[in-house]
């Protein structure tokens, strides 16, 4: 099936940018209006993160957002074939930051969430740091498909370790100096084994392990932030928010992140993956102490 499917897909990723965005408006028409594709979720989510907005309001961001993630959808197939010319052309980031902890031989936990296009990040990032840029990303379900979206990960550099694998290989990882990225704005599996803060003002589980992996190897720590200035254009910022983690709590480290996420995503509210359940969970005393 991968024969089959990937020479199409390398096909379609010869189309000009604006020819594909052609495609993303009619699928956003049957993926908004016709399918209602998680409608309701982000709807309720946006009610949660926005209750100052209007209704009109949080349904203006609500089309925007689906706009956005099938606009990423249709920009992935193109990172099949981009080079660095187009990469670099329509996308723009701040790195000085980083390598000037780097030469100072410092490792880096690179912080992010789920904005558009991370794909972008991934490949503008892994070829403008001066070490090794490793990406821990969740396997799709399609055989297939995730195969083509690792071949096209890796293509500038980036060591790519699935989430369910990390356990077992990060001691490769930590071998030597390195910038790790992590998405950690997923829920935890288990609710109980997290800490729980307040995010957009509702109690919210975040995974643990990015902090305590932080502090454990006192690293610095990076938050990425992005940005869509137009249709095709992204920029992502970079903030520190500190160079010693081990001179914070776990819990300390996660609030700081979370802030800081919480930030990025005001800047750019369609931006954000809305489509799934930040929320799924209610906070429960026996998961542990609740904090700001």
């Amino acid at each position: 099936m991968y024969y089959i499917i990937f020479p199409l897909l390398w096909l379609l990723s010869l189309l000009p940018f604006w020819l594909l965005y052609r495609f993303a408006d009619l699928f956003y028409v049957i993926v908004y209006y016709i399918m209602g594709y998680r409608k309701q979720i982000v709807l309720n989510n946006l009610a949660i993160a926005f209750p100052e907005k209007s209704i009109e309001e949080r349904i203006k961001i609500c089309k925007q957002f689906y706009k956005n993630l099938i606009d990423t959808f249709f920009e992935s197939i193109k990172f099949i074939t981009i080079n660095k010319n187009t990469l670099n052309k329509r996308s723009t980031g701040e790195y000085a930051a980083i390598n000037n902890l780097v030469a100072q031989g410092k490792n880096i936990h690179i912080m992010a969430g789920h904005q558009f296009n991370w794909e972008f990040a991934n490949l503008l990032y892994s070829s403008n740091l001066n070490i090794p840029f490793v990406g821990v990303y969740m396997p799709i379900g399609n055989k297939v498909l995730d195969k083509i979206f690792f071949n096209f990960r890796k293509k500038y550099g980036t060591i790519l370790i699935a989430a369910t694998e990390f356990k077992n290989k990060m001691h490769q990882v930590f071998t030597k100096q390195y910038a790790l990225a992590l998405a950690a704005d997923q829920n935890p599996g288990n609710p109980s084994n997290a800490f729980w803060v307040h995010f957009f003002g509702k109690p919210t589980p975040f995974v643990t392990g990015p902090a305590k992996g932080a502090v454990k190897y006192n690293t610095a720590l990076a938050m990425i932030g992005f940005k869509k200035i137009k249709r095709g254009k992204y920029h992502f910022s970079c903030t520190i928010l500190t160079e010693d983690a081990a001179s914070y709590t776990p819990q300390q480290l996660t609030i700081m992140y979370k802030n800081a996420l919480e930030q990025v995503i005001k800047n750019d509210p369609a931006n954000y993956l809305w489509s799934h359940r930040r929320w799924k969970y209610d906070y429960k005393p026996e998961y542990g102490q609740l904090v700001d």
